[in-house]
């Protein structure tokens, strides 16, 4: 729910120990200026970034003290079951198609990844992104033996602040491309999805 540019590094005394002795340190990684600067810039490495810090802090709220964690953890959840649902919906028109991590109980409850086949992936990419609005993620190091250039995996999110509309128009989108393409893919998979935020 913040813009990348902001991170946190946590350190053990012993790491910080270690850290002064490196000869591998340079100025970007070294940690001791900004682990014990006496004024707010010397704490980063370079500028602030204090529109972050301000977009952090609005979204700590957010979760937090509007929602709450336990509704937050919850509602994660629900919209990666509706993910799975329509992935497993589409899989049985395409045996292309499966998430990555068969097993549900390791999988994510932020992102979803999946395989759809070379290069039907980065074509449904393009067109959700230029016809729908709709960004979908690369398949971030997912190269295999069969698809060396990894065009055949995607990634959906359903993290920060996503809801119900936001990854149900997803998906929808998502399908629209399917047919538009010409990809391969069993039906029921809006339904589906709609039936696990119903909670059926």
């Amino acid at each position: 729910m913040t813009p990348p540019g902001l991170a946190f590094v946590w350190f053990s005394d012993r790491a910080a120990q270690e850290s002064r002795r490196s000869d591998l340190r340079t100025p970007y990684w070294n940690w001791t200026p900004r682990s014990t600067g006496s004024e707010f810039w010397q704490l980063f490495c370079g500028t602030a970034p204090t529109h972050h810090l301000y977009g952090l802090r609005e979204a700590l709220d957010m979760l937090v003290k509007e929602e709450g964690m336990a509704a937050v953890w919850a509602r994660h959840e629900t919209l990666a079951q509706t993910v799975w649902a329509a992935f497993a919906a589409w899989a049985k028109g395409n045996p292309a198609i499966a998430l990555n991590v068969a097993d549900p109980n390791h999988r994510g409850r932020s992102v979803t990844s999946a395989h759809m086949g070379a290069p039907a992936a980065t074509l449904l990419r393009r067109w959700t992104e230029s016809q729908g609005g709709v960004t979908l993620g690369i398949g971030l190091g997912m190269s295999t033996p069969q698809d060396p250039a990894g065009d055949g995996f995607l990634r959906v999110a359903h993290m920060g602040h996503v809801n119900a509309h936001m990854t149900l128009g997803a998906l929808a989108v998502m399908e629209a491309g399917m047919l538009a393409l010409g990809i391969a893919h069993g039906p029921g998979a809006l339904a589906a999805a709609a039936a696990v935020v119903a909670g059926r």
